[in-house]
């Protein structure tokens, strides 16, 4: 009889379940669950109590929700018979973050804490953060700390750091409250498992740990803020264990609750964009992984540490055992198209939409994909939720240069698709410059699957050739071969996630190779974009900080 795993993703706006066979990969069911309170960033739940602006919270009960209904569903869909499900494994955004009780529960749960805006989980971009993550860049250069140039020279607001200073700063009641400040990951691996570990991989890319040295040093936070000079004695004190570890094994309530017997393996949570790497049989150096959704981030393997202007991260065994794993990304990508269509659309397009019956976004594809490479004559910056790689500044804002009254909506919606392959193209570049050579795209997510002439002007852009996972859901696919690993080749797993990859991992026969006249027309267009890039991006005009200042003091 054959096995199976259970990958769970838990996204920003919903949590995906899949049952996978073990054998060959086969995805034979999947179901979602979408979070109630969705993305809480106007007013906390059930209250008038408004947030301020750059916040984005959950509400974790969201998260559990996923467990009883979405695993469930999707174990009955697929007519697997329980006995032969050896494990389940998770991956979420990150840095999601949380404070947590001693006793296990998010503050946000417990009655006298639920309408302090700080109890709830921070979801990866609330970017609150950014003055504790300009203070802590500026001091961590000061003292010559040597991970600064781990993380491109900057550490993120979307970071854990930041947002747990921020606690401190703005909360100190929930800060000294919490026994602990986790992971959204490791907290649902905790629920599952009764085990309280720290994953290695968020650890690593969001907390600024290193295998080799740990966490800056006690001197280091003392020098942020001498209250934090414990923080990781006190609150970060967790085990961390590596990605594909088993984590424990499903306790009997929740595996009640879920459908699953009580005991399979629980693999170590990981995080949405690496977990996916191998699920796309990314295990060797050179070839950059593209998790496209409402944002990109980008997994590439290395074989030795390199120091990259921008980049999120380099971590050892970041993604695959063996190999340094460097991250970067973009804040914005889906997310913008979606502004778009949700502002800026006139009626008539909706109603030709209507007409042919199909979406808003497939009218403007087939419009747009008639016109040329310049014909409109826009060009962006896509920046619309600030920059995360190569700048590393969220306090940057989007634009739209060339507009006239002549101009079309597919001409505006088709230069936004090109803004953010030029600034892939940016991350790219930077890679290569800095001795990271890339070979190949691999994409995954929701974007390929939806959009081909997006994917097109990302190949023609960046001049590179781009594989397509062939599965839904790549994120859930990955998690699961986790956990068969997790599971191990006794229970009818794997030894290690090689052998997972080479039997699991999905890819499409179908890929884009770069048109060589819109190579050539792309080129130009994107010498323009890096101009506007470091003009507006270093420094030399900050009109668009000035211009968020403004709106802050307006809306004190």
């Amino acid at each position: 009889m054959g096995k199976y795993v259970v990958g769970v993703d838990f996204g920003t706006q919903s949590g995906r379940a899949v049952v996978i066979s073990v054998d060959e990969g086969k995805q034979l069911s999947e179901a979602v669950s979408f979070y109630r309170d969705e993305v809480i960033d106007e007013f906390l739940p059930g209250t008038d109590i408004k947030l301020s602006s750059d916040w984005a919270l959950q509400n974790p009960d969201d998260y559990i929700e996923v467990l009883f209904t979405a695993v469930p569903e999707a174990i009955k869909k697929s007519g697997v018979n329980k006995d032969d499900i050896i494990g389940i494994g998770i991956d979420f955004t990150a840095c999601t973050m949380m404070p947590v009780s001693k006793d296990g529960k998010v503050l946000c749960q417990i009655k006298q804490f639920k309408n302090n805006p700080h109890a709830w989980t921070k979801l990866w971009k609330h970017h609150a953060a950014q003055s504790e993550a300009n203070k802590l860049n500026e001091i961590a250069k000061e003292r010559g700390e040597d991970f600064l140039q781990r993380y491109g020279g900057k550490i993120s607001s979307e970071w854990l750091i930041p947002k747990i200073w921020q606690i401190l700063n703005e909360a100190p009641e929930i800060y000294n409250k919490a026994d602990k400040f986790m992971e959204a990951t490791d907290w649902v691996t905790m629920q599952m498992t009764g085990v309280d570990i720290k994953n290695s991989c968020t650890a690593g890319y969001k907390a600024i740990w290193n295998k080799r040295t740990g966490y800056p040093s006690k001197e280091f936070f003392k020098a942020l803020d001498p209250r934090l000079e414990n923080l990781v004695e006190e609150k970060l004190n967790s085990k961390i264990v590596s990605i594909g570890s088993k984590a424990g094994e499903l306790i009997k309530e929740m595996a009640d609750n879920m459908g699953l017997n009580s005991g399979i393996a629980v693999c170590v949570g990981n995080v949405d964009a690496h977990v996916s790497a191998p699920a796309v049989n990314v295990v060797e150096p050179g070839n950059m992984l593209m998790i496209m959704g409402t944002s990109i981030c980008d997994i590439l393997l290395g074989m030795e540490e390199k120091i990259v202007p921008g980049m999120c991260g380099v971590v050892e065994d970041g993604a695959v055992p063996g190999f340094f794993a460097y991250e970067a990304g973009q804040s914005a990508v889906g997310d913008i198209f979606e502004w778009y269509v949700d502002n800026c659309i006139p009626e008539e397009y909706k109603k030709e939409a209507l007409e042919k019956e199909v979406n808003i976004h497939s009218l403007l594809e087939e419009k747009a994909s008639k016109l040329k490479p310049g014909e409109s004559g826009l060009l962006a910056l896509d920046w619309l939720n600030g920059n995360r790689s190569v700048l590393v500044d969220t306090d940057l804002t989007g634009m739209i240069l060339g507009l006239t009254l002549l101009t079309k909506p597919e001409e505006i919606y088709r230069s936004l698709i090109e803004a953010t392959a030029y600034g892939k193209n940016m991350i790219i570049e930077t890679f290569e410059n800095s001795g990271v050579p890339i070979k190949e795209l691999y994409a995954c997510g929701g974007l390929p699957q939806k959009n081909k002439m997006l994917m097109q002007i990302y190949s023609d852009v960046t001049n590179k050739r781009i594989n397509i996972s062939a599965s839904p859901q790549t994120p859930a696919l990955g998690a699961a071969m986790f956990a068969a690993v997790a599971a191990g080749k006794e229970k009818g797993g794997y030894d290690d996630i090689f052998e997972a990859a080479k039997n699991m991992a999905k890819l499409k026969e179908e890929h884009y190779e770069p048109i060589k006249q819109n190579v050539e027309a792309y080129r130009k267009l994107y010498n323009e974009y890096k101009k506007l890039h470091d003009y507006f991006g270093r420094g030399e005009n900050n009109v668009m900080k000035i211009l968020k200042n403004i709106k802050s003091e307006v809306n004190k």
